[in-house]
């Protein structure tokens, strides 16, 4: 093990939490930090700018965890697969780039819980301070932000007709989301600048890099916590198969994910006594809710067939039509491949007499298939909708499975264990097809492949939802955020782990319930939040 090196701070991981808190931490030239990546891509990977480069990450082991979650009885015994990102940026640098915030109500709900500080009115000032778009009105989006936030193109006429199906059945045009109220159907906003992904890479992290005082430490795999008593003052870490070891004088926060944040506190020693005594591992400080409340957006995926020319994608991303596609792209960054996935969203209610919507449908005029453990178009002429709960109660873990820091930890979901997540998934899935039976869309469609006409009781729609849904890669709050007095609160509201000093967390884990939305941005928030209250802290010393 060679000599340790000492910062100011230590930040670990890059992705939409840590990228942030590692550049904020730098801007003023005042400290020095340190951020430390366990995945060797950088900023410029080739399937990292484009935005349907997505698909191409999702399971690619060179940028990816590529982690199973336990078979679950809830899921017909099925194995979950759990994307997450290995590379500068983390998971910001592989996903559908979906901007969304969540409702005002997710994170009032948050305060009310006892997270004080975190309400809406006082998280939307650091949403604003994120962004730079031309979305919306100043009361809601910030104008000079790094991260930039556009909307998705419309690719296809499919995208009208189901507009125009959903305001049909009721739900109006949202002009701006992630404003005052989410109810309604839109283009989705997305992080996506000419048709370039905006990630916390290449927004936060790459302007950042030539400050001296600023040190990105990529193929480092961070093993375990250095511990004085209950002081945090470095990491240890696994780079080319070499131990190594970093100090340091300030704090370090962790950003290494909702599964791998739980992950790295318990092989350190915080966590659930009776999971660390299990595997040899010294209690540090004892914090029960260390891995536990795991919760994800979850849900099926429905698919449709065509019965004329024109409306999906899938031609024009094969053969000859494909090339035309990314020539086009790559002179004029237009077309499929400069879009995100999932780029029509609706937010609906599934029953009246609730303040907002709690299901969310994304639709794309193409359906995917995979192959090679790829995920690509289908040269079925058709679309699919992915309906999910948006606020689901049913709640996991991830644990350790033993003290080997390369182990992956063991998962378990729990989806659709609540009465309530059962019946909102069967709304989402009637909410789906009540859009689809409107016209105009309704005289576009052929017929129904999933689940199929075949499925229409609310037991039969339950039981698909179980052996055919999935995550969308939305995991939160396994080291969830509360007031001292909750006994599975890990950190407090100023993101301080319980017990210790000199660490905290900055990552979607400190969630203590998930949001109506995608993660990627609340948690860049989070990211904003942390690095100003570490700053404020470290001038006051």
């Amino acid at each position: 093990m060679t000599s340790a090196t000492t910062y100011d701070f230590i930040v670990v991981g890059s992705g939409s939490g840590g990228g942030v808190v590692a550049a904020r931490l730098s801007e003023s030239g005042k400290y020095t930090v340190a951020c430390v990546e366990a995945g060797t891509r950088g900023a410029h990977f080739i399937w990292t700018r484009p935005p349907v480069g997505g698909g191409m990450m999702i399971s690619d082991p060179s940028v990816n965890w590529c982690q199973y979650a336990q078979p679950n009885p809830t899921l017909g015994g099925r194995q979950v697969y759990i994307a997450r990102g290995k590379i500068l940026g983390g998971s910001s640098a592989i996903n559908g780039l979906i901007y969304n915030r969540g409702q005002s109500l997710d994170y009032d709900a948050w305060e009310r819980m006892g997270c004080t500080g975190w309400s809406y009115k006082d998280v939307l000032p650091w949403f604003k301070k994120l962004e730079s778009t031309d979305i919306g009105t100043d009361e809601y989006r910030g104008r000079t932000g790094p991260m930039k936030v556009t909307v998705s193109s419309k690719t296809s006429p499919f995208y009208d007709l189901f507009i125009r199906a959903a305001q049909g059945v009721g739900l109006p045009l949202n002009p701006d989301y992630s404003a005052a109220n989410q109810c309604g159907v839109a283009m989705a906003q997305i992080n996506v600048w000419k048709g370039l992904r905006q990630s916390t890479a290449t927004q936060y992290l790459y302007p950042a890099r030539k400050r001296p005082n600023l040190s990105i430490i990529m193929g480092a795999h961070v093993t375990s916590l250095i511990l004085e008593g209950t002081r945090c003052v470095g990491v240890r870490y696994v780079s080319e198969g070499q131990r190594q070891e970093i100090r340091a004088r300030r704090e370090v926060v962790i950003c290494a994910g909702t599964i791998g944040t739980p992950q790295l506190l318990e092989l350190s020693g915080i966590g659930n006594p009776e999971v660390l005594e299990k595997h040899g591992i010294a209690v540090v400080r004892a914090l029960p809710g260390v891995g536990e409340n795991l919760r994800d957006h979850f849900g099926p995926s429905l698919q449709w067939t065509f019965n004329r020319e024109g409306l999906s994608l899938a031609t024009r991303g094969r053969g000859w039509r494909l090339v035309r596609e990314v020539l086009s792209y790559v002179f004029r960054r237009k077309g499929f491949i400069s879009q995100g996935l999932a780029t029509l969203r609706v937010f609906t209610r599934s029953h009246e007499g609730i303040e907002q919507a709690d299901i969310a449908l994304m639709a794309n005029p193409f359906m995917i298939e995979v192959r090679n453990h790829k995920r690509l178009m289908s040269p079925v002429n058709g679309f699919f909708v992915f309906a999910q709960v948006q606020r689901p109660e049913s709640a996991g873990s991830t644990h350790i499975q033993s003290a080997d820091p390369l182990a992956s930890p063991t998962i378990h979901y729990n989806f659709l264990s609540t009465e309530k997540d059962c019946r909102t998934a069967v709304m989402a899935v009637r909410r789906a097809r009540e859009i689809v039976a409107a016209e105009p869309l309704a005289q576009a469609i052929e017929k129904e492949l999933l689940p199929g006409p075949q499925v229409q009781e609310d037991a039969q729609i339950l039981e698909y939802c179980r052996h055919f849904g999935n995550t969308t890669y939305h995991p939160v709050g396994t080291c969830k955020m509360g007031p001292a007095t909750d006994p599975m609160a890990v950190v407090d509201p100023q993101l301080r782990v319980y017990g210790m000093s000199g660490l905290r967390i900055a990552d979607c884990s400190i969630m203590p319930m998930i949001i109506s939305g995608n993660t990627s941005i609340p948690a860049m928030m989070i990211g904003e939040r942390c690095a100003h209250m570490v700053l404020a802290d470290a001038h006051a010393a």
